[in-house]
């Protein structure tokens, strides 16, 4: 299986066009709606139980939001005004975030801020 970076860039090369995914938008909207309000109830119930552990995890979806931002802004690019590249785009945009946050847990220095 590959790596979904070098889909990506594979993609972009060869001027792939995906498919509009609407069931892809709807869930990255519900997402990009949900993980915010998870994110604040969690942080207000970790400052009521003083839980670093649950303060981590909010910051952990507030990371989950902006990757849904981010995969809903590609999705839409290619649905409404085909610009099939924006799909691609998106998932490399989303490398650096991801691969930092696996590097940090690799080195055993996770704040738990990823997406999981």
């Amino acid at each position: 299986m590959r790596w979904r970076g070098i889909d990506a860039v594979i993609s972009l090369w060869n001027r792939e066009h995906p498919d509009s995914s609407y069931i892809g938008i709807g869930l990255a909207t519900l997402s990009l709606v949900i993980m915010p309000l998870l994110a604040r109830a969690k942080r207000r119930v970790a400052s009521q139980i003083q839980s670093r552990a649950l303060q981590a995890d909010s910051r952990q979806t507030d990371i989950c939001a902006y990757l849904s931002a981010i995969l809903l802004g590609g999705l839409l690019l290619n649905a409404l005004f085909g610009m099939w590249w924006a799909d691609p785009v998106a998932a490399l945009v989303m490398v650096p975030i991801i691969a930092k946050e696996g590097i940090e847990a690799l080195k055993g220095e996770a704040r738990s801020d990823g997406c999981h």
